[in-house]
């Protein structure tokens, strides 16, 4: 009876651990909708072309000034 009682238990992998505890994660997560993922991508890549207009702005306009003051 003693020998009952003194079970080892096997030590969990780490990497057994992780991928269960990961895959447990997903399943809380609260997904979009199709309509929402394609309304957001739209929102991201709008924002993405408008950053990058304005960088470009910046970047042709620091340039000119810059050439402006050392006379190149």
């Amino acid at each position: 009876m003693a020998e009952k009682a003194k079970k080892v238990k096997k030590q969990e992998n780490a990497i057994q651990r992780y991928f269960r505890e990961t895959s447990g994660e997903l399943r809380k997560v609260s997904w979009p909708t199709w309509p929402e993922a394609r309304r957001l991508t739209g929102l991201v890549l709008l924002v993405m072309v408008t950053m990058g207009l304005f960088l470009a702005g910046v970047d042709f306009m620091a340039g000119e000034l810059l050439d402006l003051v050392l006379g190149l």
